[in-house]
């Protein structure tokens, strides 16, 4: 007897999208949990108006940093619109994500979903809306988690001491999530999602879609494979479509039924819909963006590297006028000491004059503690020889290893008022 051949099976995409779905979760999950030295990875930080940002601590107010971050997001987000094109919504997609976990327990609970609508025995019917509740609980939670640590939500929803706003935001995107999970999920993506509509002005020969050619249809068998599998309810064999997510649903359905067939998928990836392959992205439009986003990053990168770890703001206290008082003219300052860094540091502020003397400095000078991120307002006074003439005084703002991190200039005006 001739011996059976045993034929490779196709490689499939749904288990590498699923690893990447989970992998994605887990990330976001996992990431305010992270704290090197007690301070969160990722988190906006409201009551200091920063970003910490592995272990870079960014103002708010710095707006060439903020600038600079816009420019690159928006340029990313053209970038994978026109290379990727709705690979985003079918591999990446929080929406996605989150029904493909619905679905999957609907299925496990031997539940059906036809038109958006449950359908199935009532017990288990209340089980999958506990589930879409906890999971609408947990999305939110970790939500905002970015805003304030994991320990500390924690704890402050316990006893009762969280923000009302905090508190609000939570209830409200958990009931919001609820009911995205319960009555919305794909038709979010199908009906109302601007991203689909966005990325179709973006289609070109570079773009990456998921398609059934013109070539390989006389080889279909008819078998609607491609269409039970497909979550937006699309036939891929009608061409382009603005619903397709490009979950790759379809492309392992075919590939599927074609292996018993002993012949390749009828449905693959393509870079445009002209099917020029990779070179497809060597085109104006994609090597522009390119480059720009490249300089964006390399100067957001360069300007977060290269930024001192603290800043240092000093302004004569408008409302107060210099004195004269023991041979000395006395000039009142507000001083605004940044610590950029993420853990706590102890600093020293010093004056110098023009000429290069150390000048006397009365207030909180020394000793300043100023945790990761926080923007400290002091009070000093500066004592300076009685002149006739407006002297430039240099600030100093000094660590505790004697290293100076930030400096400031002010202009003394003199006085006569010798009170």
């Amino acid at each position: 007897m001739p011996a059976i051949q045993q034929h490779k099976r196709p490689p499939l995409l749904g288990p590498w999208r699923r690893t990447f779905q989970w992998l994605t979760v887990v990330t976001i999950i996992l990431l305010p949990w992270i704290q090197p030295n007690g301070t969160s990875l990722i988190r906006i930080d409201i009551p200091s108006l920063s970003l910490l940002f592995f272990g870079q601590v960014l103002r708010i107010p710095e707006l060439y940093l903020l600038l600079l971050f816009v420019l690159m997001t928006g340029a990313a987000f053209l970038l994978i619109t026109l290379v990727f094109g709705r690979l985003w919504c079918g591999w990446a997609c929080p929406q996605t994500t989150l029904t493909d976990i619905v679905e999957w327990m609907a299925k496990r609970l031997k539940l059906k979903i036809v038109s958006n609508h449950l359908h199935g025995a009532l017990p288990r019917k209340i089980i999958a809306h506990g589930f879409f509740a906890l999971l609408a609980l947990l999305v939110a939670a970790n939500l905002i988690w970015y805003f304030i640590e994991p320990q500390r939500f924690f704890f402050s929803l316990i006893d009762g001491s969280m923000h009302v706003g905090a508190l609000v935001t939570f209830i409200v995107v958990a009931v919001l999530v609820y009911l995205d999970l319960a009555l919305i999920r794909r038709l979010l993506c199908r009906e109302f999602c601007p991203y689909g509509r966005i990325q179709s002005s973006f289609v070109d020969a570079a773009t990456l879609t998921l398609q059934l050619p013109e070539r390989e249809k006389h080889r279909c068998i008819r078998c609607n494979s491609c269409v039970r599998t497909c979550p937006m309810d699309i036939d891929i064999r009608n061409g382009y479509q603005i619903e397709c997510i490009n979950c790759g649903r379809c492309l392992d359905a075919c590939r599927t039924i074609m292996a018993k067939r002993e012949e390749p998928g009828l449905i693959y990836y393509t870079f445009g819909i002209d099917h020029r392959g990779p070179l497809a992205l060597l085109n104006p439009r994609v090597l522009v963006i390119g480059l720009l986003l490249v300089l964006l990053t390399g100067a957001l990168g360069y300007a977060v590297i290269t930024r001192a770890d603290a800043s240092l703001k000093i302004s004569v206290a408008p409302i107060t006028a210099g004195r004269i008082l023991d041979s000395h003219q006395t000039t009142l300052l507000n001083a605004w000491i940044n610590n950029r860094t993420n853990s706590l540091q102890t600093y020293q502020l010093n004056a110098v004059s023009a000429e290069g003397e150390l000048l006397e400095l009365r207030g909180q000078t020394q000793e300043i503690s100023i945790i990761p991120g926080e923007n400290r307002h002091v009070r000093i006074i500066l004592l300076t020889p009685v002149n006739d003439q407006p002297s430039m005084v240099e600030f100093q703002l000094v660590d505790s290893n004697r290293r100076q991190v930030a400096g400031a200039k002010a202009r003394i005006i003199p006085v006569t008022d010798s009170n």
